[in-house]
């Protein structure tokens, strides 16, 4: 083959300003190489006005910029004769026949006005992930899976009137940009051959920071960049595209004059970068690039704006919704009173009992109300209900509020010392509690619900003078505190009311039957209690036992023709299990999810038995201190497969915004911590004025007060957000820092798995050695030798998607999660983790037994007498690994690590056999090889030993 160039014809018929003219040379220009085809194509694209273009595109592996630029230069003046340079391994000719015999182009009309690169890698090449995944994630993407990829014009000049940017300042606004994306303190930038890593320290000087970056010099790649920076000379006659295919999720072009940015283009990969996310980022990115420009150099870079004024209004708008119709100042006595007016004779409470009427439940309460009067309540105070969940448990809650006073639920299955923590953390002088419901030294007076209507007047509620008003306080829930000291969360009744006005559209009316599944003690309960109570429902109490047999919970929700159920999903995924048994046909109409997150593929084996358009499933985000939702997102089957993870947005009245740790504004699709404000913002935390200021703050765009949730969260363009967890749900484990749910998500994709639930165990001598423990329910409910069977397999598969130090060390099948008294999952009953089983053990092997966990102590895996070198070596392994394993069973896929592997080969030494080293393990990774090769060394030492001792034997000067 040639070395000359392969140039390709085409004619347009149209003058080249047509619009038709210049997307074909799009096209043609974004048209790929064939695998098999010349490393460069050159198309000669010739226009009715007599002017011709010429497009050329290239392996960038063969051709790189300086040699397209040459040959569009060489083509644009007549030549070059050489075939522009290129190497004879290019395997280029012409096969057009449109050059002269001098090798210049044959045109009699005019020479190409201009010529279009683009230089493509001829495959995705940048897999810098692993096999299979192109590009470099990155988490505020949101990824368009059927998008194409874009370009965006950059208009570098437009920026502050006629102010010019220069390469240093772009560089270092890209960095600052993808920084503030990232919640980062460093940016990697793919720039030419290699990368820039860039610390951004947000109290550094403008001056400063650029200084550092014009200094900073590309190396080789390291950490996988998400961003690349391509500069180039600017030609008016060349128009240059470094890539057809984005290989990185952003590449910024920027064609220079000098050192002043004359025009650029944002590419984006559709697959990792939506655009209207990238259309931002290159916003931003702008936006940062005019203010650094502009800046005194004495500015911190905390003061530099991600974004201008308009759309900082514009994204707190998105995240907020209207208030809603209704008005909401009301106590929830008041409110509850007019219901009782308009349904007298309707049911409102009912148990296993009895059945209250909506006349019987005020009147009832009203009795109780003037008996907390008797003993001394007044407006304002504060009163503890300590009782099993009952119809009498809702008289006495609303007996509290007819008082003027607060509840405060105390939850008789809590420790003893909590409940008294309680008590005297919120002052209480008085609790209503079950007999022996309550500790009996506790500081309070402690009275019984019946006690409070004795001798008290059957009359009708009537107002008292200077009574409760709709922003006193209406209860308080005390939730656990990262110190380990609960706090009291007051909140007003104006809250509650503004909930149930908020939810308009779920149609809730006096034709609802509502279970009271939850503790009073738990945030899920105001709205199970008051949202059914405020909208003429009946409330159907479930008793502590059933709500923890889910197959007697689904028997209650037939027989009593539930249709609003609210469930924690970790409670719903034992319902599930009890649901796909079958049965009689459930009434439900509507399912609200709270309490702590959803995986929505949990849902696809319900949506199979219960369609959507006969079951409504929302799921609603929510805090205690917001007044338990926020959010709602109905739930669909595409929901299902697309694996949403969106809560919807702001319920009317509230809203939800999310920022960086410096409370800033961050933009659609960039993660940070969730801040909510509006109608549900509570109180704050009753005698815990450091921490209310330090959570309840003002927002700085004079929204009014806002909650910091602690929740890790994005919003989306439309306003709804994505709940990603919490902010400290992230571990750390052998120097890797992990987020819990990322594996829990792989688990939850498995086929055989229905839910799953994750924690970090470690030994209590050794919290360094820490192992993530998983525990699943299966989907076939499979028990026994089946399940742990199911489970090895679950652990193979979901080793081929995570990283080594990401996969658990072990998975427990369970028929159930354990619940904690608010529906959550508790971790402290979860039981001990259960190791992958061992393959079968091979006589005379060490028999699987139980072991304390921690490491092989000096003298511990002596051999004893007979013992042969497998028994010894899986004893190690077994003491080391803290589970039961057999000599065909795989190190690592048992839990094993690198920290694991030094422990084992120290045990090895310590029982007198010949040191390995650790790249032993990982060739010999089952305890058989690694036998056969302690075996094997142990023979050469042997041999050695009796090869020296008859060398020391022969006589001298033989």
């Amino acid at each position: 083959m040639g070395s000359g160039l392969r140039i390709w014809e085409e004619t347009t018929g149209r003058p080249r300003a047509d619009e038709r003219t210049r997307a074909l040379i799009a096209r043609e220009a974004a048209r790929g190489l064939s695998p098999d085809g010349p490393a460069l194509r050159t198309t000669f694209v010739r226009h009715a006005d007599g002017t011709a273009d010429a497009v050329l595109v290239a392996d960038r592996a063969v051709v790189d910029l300086a040699e397209m630029l040459r040959i569009g230069a060489g083509l644009r003046e007549g030549g070059p004769r050489d075939g522009g340079g290129l190497r004879d391994s290019a395997g280029l000719r012409d096969e057009g026949g449109l050059r002269d015999e001098g090798g210049g182009l044959r045109d009699d009309r005019q020479a190409p006005a201009a010529v279009a690169l683009a230089g493509p890698r001829r495959v995705d090449a940048v897999t810098e992930r692993g096999p299979g995944e192109i590009r470099t994630a990155v988490e505020w993407g949101l990824p368009d899976p059927v998008g194409t990829d874009g370009c965006i014009p950059l208009d570098v000049l437009d920026v502050n009137g006629s102010l010019k940017l220069s390469a240093a300042v772009l560089l270092a606004a890209a960095a600052l940009t993808l920084a503030r994306y990232d919640a980062a303190t460093s940016a990697v930038l793919a720039l030419g051959d290699g990368s820039v890593d860039i610390e951004v320290d947000e109290t550094e000087a403008v001056g400063a920071f650029l200084e550092r970056v014009e200094r900073a010099d590309a190396g080789p790649h390291g950490t996988p960049a998400a961003v690349e920076v391509v500069f180039t000379a600017h030609d008016p006659d060349l128009a240059y595209r470094p890539y057809l295919t984005t290989p990185r999720p952003i590449v910024l072009h920027v064609e220079l004059d000098g050192d002043t940015a004359v025009s650029g283009a944002c590419y984006h990969a559709a697959a990792a970068v939506c655009t209207p996310i990238a259309r931002g980022f290159a916003r931003h990115l702008l936006h940062v690039a005019g203010q650094l420009a502009a800046a005194a150099p004495d500015r911190p870079l905390s003061e530099v704006e991600l974004m201008p004024a308009a759309e900082v209004a514009a994204v707190l708008a998105a995240g907020t919704a209207a208030a809603p119709r209704d008005d909401v100042s009301v106590t929830i006595h008041r409110a509850l009173r007019d219901v009782a007016d308009r349904f007298p004779n309707r049911p409102a409470v009912s148990d296993a009992e009895r059945v209250l009427t909506y006349r019987e439940l005020v009147l009832e309460a009203e009795r109780r109300a003037l008996g907390l009067v008797a003993l001394g309540v007044r407006p304002g105070h504060f009163v503890g209900v300590c009782a099993e969940r009952t119809s009498d448990l809702v008289v006495t809650l609303l007996a509290v509020l007819l008082a003027d006073a607060a509840y405060v639920p105390l939850d008789p299955h809590n420790p003893a010392d909590r409940l008294r923590f309680i008590t005297e953390d919120a002052g209480l002088h008085l609790v209503v509690a079950d007999e022996d419901a309550f500790p009996s030294d506790g500081p309070a007076r402690v009275v019984s619900p019946s006690s409070l209507a004795l001798g008290a007047p059957l009359v009708d509620y009537v107002a008292r003078p200077g009574g409760a008003r709709p922003d006193d306080p209406a209860y308080v829930i005390y939730t656990s505190g990262s110190t380990g000291r609960p706090k009291g969360v007051v909140v007003p009744h104006r809250n509650v009311a503004a909930l149930v006005a908020a939810v308009e559209d779920f149609e809730l009316d006096e034709t609802d039957v509502w279970t009271l599944f939850h503790s009073s003690s738990f945030d899920f309960s105001v709205w199970e209690i008051w949202g059914c109570l405020l909208t003429g429902g009946r409330l159907v109490v479930v008793p502590h036992l059933v709500a923890r047999s889910p197959a007697e919970f689904r028997e209650l929700l037939v027989r009593e023709r539930v249709t609003v159920l609210s469930q924690t999903p970790s409670a719903f995924a034992n319902l599930l299990d009890a649901d796909a048994r079958g049965g009689d046909r459930l009434a439900l109409r509507l399912v609200v999810f709270g309490g702590e997150p959803l995986d929505v593929r949990m849902l696809r084996g319900w949506f199979a038995r219960h369609p959507s358009a006969d079951c409504r499933v929302v799921n609603m985000f929510g805090i205690t201190e917001t007044t338990v939702h926020v959010t709602a997102r109905t739930v669909t089957p595409a929901d299902v497969e697309l694996r949403s993870r969106s809560v919807g947005p702001a319920l009317p009245g509230w809203s939800v915004s999310v920022r960086d740790p410096l409370g800033r504004l961050v933009p659609p699709g960039v993660p940070g911590e969730i801040h909510v404000g509006g109608a549900g913002v509570a109180i704050g935390y009753h005698g815990r004025d450091d921490l209310t200021a330090a959570r309840f703050v003002e927002d700085r765009y004079g929204c009014g007060r806002i909650y910091r949730s602690g929740d890790r969260g994005r919003l989306r363009p439309d306003g709804s957000l994505d709940h990603l967890g919490r902010l400290d749900s992230q571990v750390k484990i052998r120097g890797y820092r992990i987020e819990l749910d990322e594996i829990r998500s792989v688990l939850q994709d498995d086929h055989a798995v229905q839910t799953a639930a994750l924690c970090v165990t470690a030994a209590d001598d050794d919290p360094a050695e820490a192992r993530i423990a998983a525990y699943v329910i299966l989907r076939d409910g499979a028990t026994g030798p089946a399940a742990r069977e199911a489970a090895r397999a679950v652990r193979r598969r979901i080793a081929e998607l995570l990283p080594d130090y990401m996969l658990p060390a072990s998975i427990t099948p369970l028929t159930e999660l354990p619940l904690t008294a608010n529906g959550k999952l508790d971790v402290t009953r979860l039981p001990p983790p259960r190791a992958v089983e061992p393959s079968a053990v091979e006589p005379g092997a060490v028999k699987p037994s139980a072991v304390e966990p921690g490491d092989v102590k000096p003298g511990d895996a002596r051999p004893e007498a007979g013992d042969r070198i497998p028994d010894t070596v899986v004893r190690v392994w077994r003491r080391v690994l803290a589970q039961p394993v057999g000599l065909d069973d795989d190190f690592f896929d048992n839990g094993g690590n690198s920290l694991a592997a030094v422990r084992v080969l120290n045990g090895i030494a310590q029982a007198g056999l010949p040191r390995l080293g650790v790249p032993d393990l990982y060739r010999c990774r089952t305890a058989a090889k690694l036998a056969a090769l302690v075996e094997e060394r142990q023979a050469r030492e042997r041999e050695s030993d009796q090869s020296a001792v008859r060398r020391t034997a022969e006589p001298e000067g033989r």
